[in-house]
């Protein structure tokens, strides 16, 4: 099955301040801020939806199109994908804009203070799904992760028009979209996913009842963190798959690890899988991402992976989902 990953291409710089923004800060001069917080820590992480899922999908064995708009200072960031099985030849390398850049400085009191810079990511709108097809010739299914509002709803459209199946993933888009865009978005895909709290903004943002969204979707798929995933389509039995516990003494970080679920569980559907173990694949691959910091930073271990699959599900689940693995080393 080929795969094409629209979406957002980003990265992130993370500094960490020592002391408390609010002894900075002079509550009769806030009108006139001017600080500067001399940081004792920076991390640079490679990030962006489309690129996080892109990531995953490739380290299965896949080799999934990225379909996004970056600067030309990727060019690092655009090898590392590559030595990780991702096309990157459909992204568009802006002239004149940087790629898209979160700059977020953290205090001791895990207050935060960020900006974001959308950069090259405007660009996306102007990336045609047609010449993608034809460049790598066909797609099986697409995915219209956040990005460029034009951009998703131009993907969207030219999805209808090929033919193509495609996976709607608006989350924290859904903020910024209008009730007819965010509309336009569900025009029947053959996926949504949503997190639990997306999925009442969903019903929010359309003025639609959760049953009326769900006539207009394929399958519906919910992520709800540690309680599992939630799958719906209409006339199905709801389907839960509980989630594979961490390890007793991980780190958690949650940046990005819906993205990895979603690498995993559509990498299920590539191999052939059904629903229930594409999203048990999806949750292996999610607790890998959250033991780690970082969205792209995490290693599959096919030994590790079955582990996990087995611990979570039993020896039949991790023996169905083996041929998922076969990549890994």
């Amino acid at each position: 099955m080929r795969i094409a990953v629209t979406g957002s291409i980003a990265t992130d710089h993370l500094m960490t301040f020592p002391g408390r923004f609010s002894d900075q800060l002079l509550p009769d001069s806030l009108h006139t801020v001017s600080l500067s917080f001399l940081v004792e820590e920076l991390e640079i992480r490679r990030g962006g939806v489309a690129a996080n899922i892109a990531f995953g999908l490739g380290g299965l064995g896949l080799t999934p199109v990225l379909v996004g708009a970056a600067g030309s200072d990727w060019t690092d960031y655009q090898l590392w994908l590559k030595e990780h099985g991702v096309d990157t030849d459909s992204v568009h390398v802006s002239g004149s804009r940087h790629t898209a850049r979160f700059v977020c400085t953290t205090d001791a009191d895990h207050n935060q203070i960020g900006s974001f810079y959308p950069g090259a990511m405007s660009e996306a709108r102007h990336i045609s799904l047609h010449e993608v097809a034809r460049r790598t010739g066909g797609l099986d299914l697409v995915v219209v992760a956040p990005d460029d509002p034009e951009a998703m709803l131009r993907h969207t459209r030219e999805c209808a028009e090929l033919g193509l199946p495609f996976a709607a993933d608006i989350s924290q888009q859904l903020a910024v979209l209008d009730r007819d865009g965010v509309r336009a978005l569900l025009a029947s895909p053959a996926y949504l996913f949503t997190n639990a709290y997306e999925a009442v903004l969903l019903q929010e943002r359309t003025g639609w009842t959760e049953q009326q969204i769900l006539g207009r979707v394929g399958t519906w798929i919910t992520t709800r963190g540690a309680d599992g995933v939630h799958i719906e389509r209409v006339g199905v039995r709801p389907l839960d798959v509980p989630a594979v516990p961490l390890e007793p003494s991980a780190t958690i970080d949650p940046t990005g690890a819906g993205d990895a679920f979603r690498a995993g569980f559509l990498a299920g559907l590539a191999r052939g899988v059904g629903h229930e173990r594409a999203a048990r694949l999806g949750s292996a691959l999610a607790t890998t991402a959250l033991e780690v910091t970082g969205t792209q930073t995490y290693a599959l271990d096919r030994g590790l992976l079955a582990r996990r699959l087995r611990d979570a599900y039993g020896q039949d689940a991790a023996q169905e989902l083996a041929p998922c693995l076969s990549a890994l080393a």
